[in-house]
Formats: structure tokens, sequence, C-alpha cells
């Protein structure tokens, strides 16, 4: 039997923002991975807090997010870890340095993100089409402001992807869909079959909870920030569904690498 292996891995710093590719990464109980989904760019209109770096989980409506607003998918966001740095480039031109550590630097982020919603359209189901002053919140590690409260990390076949990619006569790229760990030698769909059962991954275990349903953000060109494939209604059309990808909880801590596996949890 083929072994299945992790293929990719990604996190996503800001809520909303564009994937970072990691070689591994740690998986903890009742947190998922620390570093992904750590901080939000808030609407301000929405909650205010004494210190930003401690506020709660809350719905996604309340971020501004690519689902909402597309033209953010053409920003290259990367942050650095080793010194809290976080940088915005467009087309390779460097927008913003800003230290995630300092009232100065989110101030700085807050207002640069503010000002680029104001140059760019939201799509028709926008839940904040105002352009409501932004704030950034949460930590790097300790914060997490995933879609859903139960904290959870996502997973994706490969084969998946290029079945979509056939169907749609076009290369799908896999960050239309936000996944945390991309597999390979799964069947096309096959991690639907999974769902409710637990899994080894790499040195820790974690149950797999849901199929994924998906919104807008996948019909978004990660390169260019404009919708260009309407995925959502192929998918309807073909599979009767909207749905890619599963959910998974993490039930024993671990870490996970490149090229680590994935089987039935014994």
């Amino acid at each position: 039997m083929t072994k299945i292996c992790v293929q990719e891995l990604f996190i996503y710093p800001f809520k909303g923002l564009s994937a970072q590719k990691c070689a591994c990464v740690e998986l903890q109980v009742g947190h998922g991975i620390p570093g992904d989904r750590s901080f939000g760019l808030m609407f301000k209109e929405d909650a205010q807090y004494p210190d930003s770096t401690k506020v709660p989980w809350m719905k996604k409506h309340n971020f501004a997010m690519q689902n909402d607003w597309g033209g953010l998918a053409a920003l290259d966001c990367d942050y650095e870890a080793a010194t809290s740095t976080f940088t915005v480039k467009r087309k390779g031109v460097e927008l913003l340095v800003a230290d995630t550590t300092s009232t100065s630097g989110r101030d700085s982020i807050a207002t640069f993100f503010t000002g680029y919603l104001a140059g760019i359209s939201p799509n028709q189901a926008a839940r904040h089409p105002n352009r409501a002053p932004l704030q950034v919140v949460g930590e790097f590690g300790k914060t997490r402001y995933p879609d859903r409260e139960a904290v959870h990390i996502s997973l994706v076949s490969q084969a998946t992807l290029n079945h979509l990619s056939e169907i749609a006569g076009q290369q799908v790229d896999v960050r239309r869909f936000r996944p945390n760990i991309v597999l390979d030698a799964v069947p096309a769909w096959g991690e639907f079959d999974w769902v409710g059962k637990e899994m080894q991954l790499g040195t820790a275990r974690i149950a797999i909870t849901a199929r994924i349903n998906r919104c807008l953000n996948i019909e978004v060109n990660p390169e260019t920030g404009e919708r260009d494939i309407s995925l959502l209604s192929l998918l309807q059309k073909n599979f009767q569904h909207t749905q890619t990808g599963v959910l998974a909880q993490v039930i024993n801590g671990g870490t996970v690498g490149i090229g680590d596996t994935l089987s039935w949890a014994e």
C-alpha cells in the first residue's frame, strides 16, 4: 500500500492574508498549530480591547478577509517569528515593514490595511462594505482566530485539487483553499472517508471531524486578487456540494514535517 505523505505545510500568520510555507510545524492539543491565524485585522467598530494582544476568538465576520475583500490576495505577506517582523509586498515591491510587538508597528499595519481596503472593492455580500478602520489583534503563537471556535487544522489531498483542475480546464492553485496540510498518495476526494476517524500524523494524533464547506475565497486568484474561476458553481454542478478537504482536531500533540506519513491510529 502506498504511504500517504505530507507534501506541503502552510500556516497563515495573519487571518485572511497570504500563506507561509513551513518545513515542520508543531501540533498542540486545544490549539492546533501555533502561529497559524495568530493575528487578525479586526474592524474597530465591532469591539475595543485595552490589550490588543489578548483579544479572544471571534467569528470571521469581525475580520478583513479574502472572502469579502478578494484584492487582499494580491499582497505577498511574510512574518519572521525570530524578529516579530511583518512585511507586505506587491509584485515584488515592498510596501510595509513593521514590528508586531510594538504599538507603533501594529498601528502601521492597521493604517496600511485600512488604506488598502479603501482602494479595492468588496464582494456584494461583504459584511463591512463601509471599510471601517482596522486594528491588529493577537499575539504570534498564543492566540488563534480560525473560522470555527473549535480549534482545528485543515487537510486536503493533492489528487482532489488535480481533479478540480481537470474539471476547471486550468490549474487550480492550492492557495485558494488555504489548507495547513497537503497530502500525496490519497485518491481524489478520499479524505472525505476519514471523517469520524483518528489518525497518526507525524508524531501527533488527530481526529478528522468534518468536511470543509467552501466560500467565495476559492474563486479568487491568489496572484491577482481577482475572481476568475467559478469553483463554487463547478463543485455544485459536478458533485452536488461545495466541499473540499477536511478539518481535524489534535488529540495528542507532536510534530509533523514534509515527508512525514499519515496513517490509521492504532
